[in-house]
């Protein structure tokens, strides 16, 4: 299997956009979108590279990233430094999955050297705010660039690396630079806002659970209203636009390389349910298709529990722009649900029929909502937690949607108690958009 590179590196503050060219290993021209209709989009990386990497002359440069961090052309972020000859590349940091993606959920690849570059590559998953500094002034970056892909949910892990990552750079004195990438799920915001007192790996700050932000939005949002309390001051931030990416654009309406940003995310379809079927991470006798070729699409119990009554019962709402089809199998991966291991599990396979007006958080909502009235439906509890036992809460930031649902609420109720303080959100974040 062929090897890549990865670094972490800050740089200054601003917001910037590049030259015309996406150009790839040697100066050759990234190839142009194949298919008609599909908006041609560069990143914040195409942008970088088409400047000859102006931003980080004279710097020393460390990446936070991991395979997502490619150019138009699947060229690696490290690999175009390393071969550049214009970027002094000191360090790698991996996040959850690790540097090159070799790892399952909540495992890293530890720490060493890269095997193409020979840079050193540093396991930042789950790193505390001590670590970062300690990993960035052993480093000696003078300059931390962050590039992964996110898919645009509050409890998907690399936002908060960024976040982490952008706190020990302010508090240590490095740059941040943020090679921005489209949200593939839009630029809309929906769900339930995080709760302090329900803060966690999966949701450290007070955002909403589908934000619609780009990490460069995010940064910047992240910047202004959580790191002066918490680092002592903003960090010297730079954000590297997107060209020709717009708001309501998802994955499927633009050329970005699309590379599977974890093991159980493997296309923009993952990504367009996940806001919603990512919730079942939070029942105990549901799972959420790990371990299939459909993670996330495919959701169901054991088969002697569940049947096919729950996705007829979810048709009959009429739910807008999604049906539900029966499906039966059975997952290669447990996750925390040793007990549904390669057991045959009846549910549904979501499909998602038109993206315009498809509403993935209610999905979910409506999905648990049936899914309740089965006896064998069980919250997960975590028995390190007893002060915060249910996952669900983390995931959704409160105890609200589970005591809901265990009352009886319908879906409107339930998404209605948000309405409030997901408008509050929207005001909030306005300041920080840039498309």
């Amino acid at each position: 299997m062929q090897r890549r590179n990865f670094l972490a590196g800050a740089v200054g503050t601003g917001v910037l956009g590049a030259g015309a060219g996406a150009l790839g290993v040697g100066g050759a021209l990234a190839p142009a979108a194949a298919t008609p209709g599909v908006r041609r989009v560069r990143t914040g990386l195409d942008e970088l590279v088409s400047s000859g990497f102006a931003e980080l002359a004279g710097e020393r440069v460390g990446v936070v990233s991991n395979p997502t961090g490619v150019d138009a052309a699947y060229q690696h972020l490290v690999d175009l430094m390393h071969g550049s000859g214009q970027v002094r590349l000191v360090a790698a940091f991996g996040p959850e999955h690790g540097f090159r993606g070799s790892a399952q959920a909540g495992g890293s690849e530890g720490t060493g050297v890269d095997a193409r570059t020979g840079i050193p590559v540093y396991d930042a998953y789950g790193a505390s705010q001590a670590r970062w500094e300690s990993m960035f002034t052993e480093a000696g970056v003078d300059t931390v660039v962050f590039d992964i892909q996110d898919v645009g949910v509050r409890f998907y892990t690399y936002i908060w690396t960024m976040y982490t990552s952008m706190v020990a750079a302010a508090r240590v004195g490095k740059r941040y630079v943020v090679l921005d990438r489209p949200n593939p799920i839009g630029g809309r915001a929906r769900g339930p806002m995080m709760t302090t007192p329900y803060t966690s790996g999966v949701g450290l700050k007070e955002i909403i659970q589908q934000h619609g932000m780009t990490v460069g939005e995010l940064a910047q949002f992240f910047n202004a209203t959580f790191l002066p309390a918490e680092a002592g001051r903003p960090v010297d931030l730079h954000v590297v636009r997107c060209r020709n990416w717009k708001r309501d654009d998802l994955a499927a309406d633009t050329d970005v390389p699309w590379v599977m940003p974890s093991p159980n995310m493997p296309t923009p379809d993952t990504a367009l349910v996940y806001p919603g079927t990512g919730l079942f991470e939070g029942v105990a006798s549901i799972t959420e298709g790990r371990g299939t070729c459909r993670p996330f699409e495919l959701i169901g119990g054991l088969a002697t529990d569940f049947d096919h009554h729950w996705g007829d019962r979810l048709n009959a709402r009429d739910l807008p722009g999604v049906q539900f089809r029966e499906a039966y199998f059975s997952p290669t991966a447990a996750g925390q649900k040793p007990a549904l291991l390669n057991k045959l599990c009846a549910g549904v396979e979501v499909k998602v029929v038109d993206r315009a007006v498809y509403d993935p958080i209610r999905t979910g909502v409506a999905m648990l909502v049936e899914a309740h009235k089965y006896p064998a439906f069980a919250w997960r509890r975590d028995s390190w937690d007893a002060v915060r036992p249910y996952w669900i809460d983390k995931l959704t930031g409160s105890p609200r949607l589970r005591t809901q649902i265990d009352a009886g609420a319908d879906v409107d109720d339930v998404v209605g108690a948000w309405a409030d303080e997901l408008a509050a959100f929207n005001r909030q974040r306005e300041p920080y958009l840039l498309y």
